[in-house]
């Protein structure tokens, strides 16, 4: 267990140190100091990727080094029981620090071996799509999948649709009550990995609460990230009649008035409870979602009403589909969109490499099947911009990423590093 709790208290070094998404500067300067040290060459590029090269390397390791916070988070607070380490009542950021942890304990023992340590890819994949370093390597090994044994050899492509209607506002005058509703109790989860498990997305119960009371929106701001399930939404509304919470909304009546509503709000309302959230069609070959939408952040602004939509596809006729279904919506309700950060699919390839891992996996690991997933992978956006590199993805057990409640398994670390640090020994 001495390499494992090595690569244990690399972790707990590294969640001491802010990392969210788009604030991951320290970390990043982290890196390179620690890098430099073991006499490896470092170098970036313009965006914040990291390459760090030894010796004659045939297996580039790759992570992003950036988190999804939730809660509490940046400030993590770990608690460690037995096999299970995790956060009080935050993100852990395990995705994808663990795979961090392990690059750094390698780097120091092995003296032919390259990694890439790639930014922000919680929010677009913006790094790897963005990549202008040139790696070493033949194989491509990233460490951001969370189900040890399995070997991922394809992902869905996806893209940020950033979306808003123009509104007004009316004055509130005559006999309007007021009030604030939460929801409660929801948890969360990874809108791609968690498409299928029905997990309550915040805003759709939000939607459905205001479609069956009569009231006018103040306010809303709803949703974490682009490719969280939404766990928190918060409105302000004006009714005429009295207004009662369930499970999963809180109402509370306010004293003091809001000076005004928006106009549109029965067809903002319409709007959010026609958008489909969640699986829209199933891969029986591949045992896996083909397509989904996330219904992931809104939010009234002064001027126009703000929604966030995440569509991912497994191939790129798919994601084209679900584009102009999406866009056909948008356009009938009065909304003009742009698209960001868009990631190619990667087209599932079992090649060598990919047998490679298997074989090494299998001495570790009861089972290693080869699968895909339904979320976006940096490996399939790097073989697409290097055509001659073959690449799988692999990781420890990992459960919840996204959400307070994710944990990693510490003998499934073990046993992954143990895989990888095998695999390069082996080229």
């Amino acid at each position: 267990m001495i390499v494992c709790r090595k690569i244990i208290e690399i972790f707990k070094e590294i969640c001491k140190i802010p990392h969210c998404s788009f604030k991951a500067e320290k970390f990043k300067e982290y890196l390179i100091a620690y890098c430099k040290k073991t006499g490896a060459k470092v170098v970036t590029d313009d965006v914040g990727n990291i390459q760090v090269v030894k010796g004659d390397p045939k297996i580039c390791l790759q992570s992003h080094y950036d988190m999804v916070c939730m809660g509490d988070a940046p400030e993590i607070e770990l608690v460690e029981e037995g096999n299970i380490l995790q956060a009080k009542n935050s993100s852990l950021g395990a995705d994808n620090g663990i795979g961090c942890a392990i690059m750094l304990d390698l780097l120091e023992r092995k003296d032919n071996i390259e990694l890439l340590f790639t930014c922000d890819e919680e929010v677009g994949l913006i790094g790897a799509t963005n990549l202008n370093l040139e790696l070493k390597s033949k194989y491509l090994l990233n460490l951001d999948s969370e189900e040890e044994g399995d070997i991922f050899v394809g992902c869905a492509g996806g893209v940020e649709m950033l979306c808003s209607k123009p509104i007004t506002y009316e004055k509130v005058e005559g006999d309007w009550k007021t009030y604030e509703l939460e929801t409660v109790g929801f948890i969360g989860g990874h809108s791609g990995v968690d498409a299928d498990k029905d997990i309550k997305n915040a805003i759709k119960e939000m939607a459905y609460f205001l479609h069956d009371n009569s009231c006018m929106i103040s306010s809303f701001k709803g949703g974490e990230a682009n490719n969280s399930i939404p766990k928190y939404v918060k409105v302000v509304v004006v009714s005429k009649e009295d207004m009662v919470g369930n499970s999963d909304i809180k109402v509370t009546k306010v004293d003091t008035q809001p000076m005004k509503y928006i106009t549109q709000s029965k067809e903002i309302i319409s709007f959010l409870n026609s958008m489909h959230s969640g699986v829209r069609s199933y891969n029986k070959e591949l045992n896996i979602v083909q397509r989904s939408t996330n219904l992931a952040i809104v939010e009234s602004k002064e001027d126009s009403f703000y929604v966030e939509l995440f569509p991912r596809a497994m191939s790129s006729e798919d994601m084209d589909r679900v584009k102009v279904e999406l866009i056909s919506q948008l356009e009938v309700f009065g909304f003009v969109y742009k698209l960001e950060h868009e990631f190619p699919s990667w087209k599932p390839n079992i090649g060598d490499f990919a047998k490679r891992v298997q074989e090494v996996s299998l001495k570790h690991f009861d089972k290693s099947d080869f699968v895909a997933i339904h979320a976006g992978l940096e490996a399939g956006v790097i073989v697409d911009k290097f055509p001659d590199m073959e690449a799988a993805s692999i990781g420890p057990n990992i459960y919840f990423p996204h959400s307070i409640r994710e944990y990693v398994e510490i003998d499934s670390v073990l046993k992954v590093s143990k895989v990888i640090e095998e695999l390069i020994n082996s080229y």
